[in-house]
């Protein structure tokens, strides 16, 4: 039988790592678990990781790490030459389209995001109207990034339980 394994992080590309960091940091209370700090190509430890995963020529990035309170990992990059997509949400590329983030004031956080710059992609919704307080709404950091908010734990958002 396979064990289910644990999240560790995710990593997401901006235009500017302070701004990224002062966001994540002071509107999604992320903790800053190393500063931003400059990757080169060169023969260190990093550096061969990096040609690793993008190849030789890459020359240089910023790069940053915060942490959620349950300890997932948020990696944040600054790429020289870095450019928006075309359309925020890719939601029929293949891979990656969103993450989610748990808050039970679901509102609050949200007019804090939108404060800070950010954007409300749609109405807070319900799940369950009238019967379970369940919210979500889909969100766009200000750079770009779509992501979604939750009020409740996702297993208990979708759990059987959770149905009527």
């Amino acid at each position: 039988m396979t064990t289910p394994r644990t999240f560790s992080h995710i990593g997401l590309s901006v235009p500017d790592l302070d701004a990224a960091v002062k966001f994540y940091s002071e509107v999604l209370g992320f903790y800053v678990v190393m500063q931003p700090t400059e990757a080169v190509e060169e023969d260190t430890a990093i550096g061969v990781m990096c040609t690793d995963v993008f190849g030789p020529g890459w020359g240089s990035l910023r790069i940053a790490h915060l942490a959620t309170a349950d300890g997932i990992g948020i990696e944040i990059f600054e790429f020289p030459g870095n450019y928006a997509p075309e359309e925020k949400l890719e939601h029929k590329r293949h891979g990656t389209f969103h993450f989610a983030i748990q808050d039970p004031d679901v509102e609050g956080l949200l007019e804090r995001i939108i404060a800070a710059g950010g954007k409300q992609r749609m109405p807070v919704r319900e799940y369950f109207p009238g019967e379970k307080p369940y919210r979500m709404v889909y969100v766009e950091d200000p750079f770009g990034i779509v992501f979604e908010l939750y009020s409740h734990s996702y297993e208990l958002t979708y759990s059987a339980g959770a149905y009527a």
